[in-house]
């Protein structure tokens, strides 16, 4: 699968890619309202995370590769029904004033 223009994407591109790919088919072996969820959670995370982390962060992409890698392990388990997300904005974050 090629990127627009007919580019060839990087290995990291590709994990990330596999990394989606992977969330969605786990997805499938869930109830139709937990895969419903899990799929919008992880769409959502994926689209906020291709538009707010600079692509030439390498470091934070391949942390964020690796804690993806591992919530789909867990979300891989029978006993597991659904996935949770913690974002946390520091431009939200209210720092009291002393």
């Amino acid at each position: 699968m090629a990127a627009s223009g007919g580019r060839r994407l990087s290995g990291m591109q590709k994990q990330v890619l596999g990394l989606y790919r992977g969330f969605l088919r786990a997805a499938r072996t869930k109830s139709a309202e937990d895969r419903h969820k899990i799929e919008s959670l992880v769409s959502n995370e994926f689209r906020y995370n291709a538009k707010n982390v600079d692509r030439k962060n390498f470091l934070y992409i391949e942390y964020l590769l690796r804690r993806g890698k591992k919530q789909l392990d867990q979300l891989k388990s029978p006993d597991t029904v659904g996935l949770s997300a913690l974002n946390v904005s520091f431009s939200e974050t209210k720092h009291p004033s002393h």
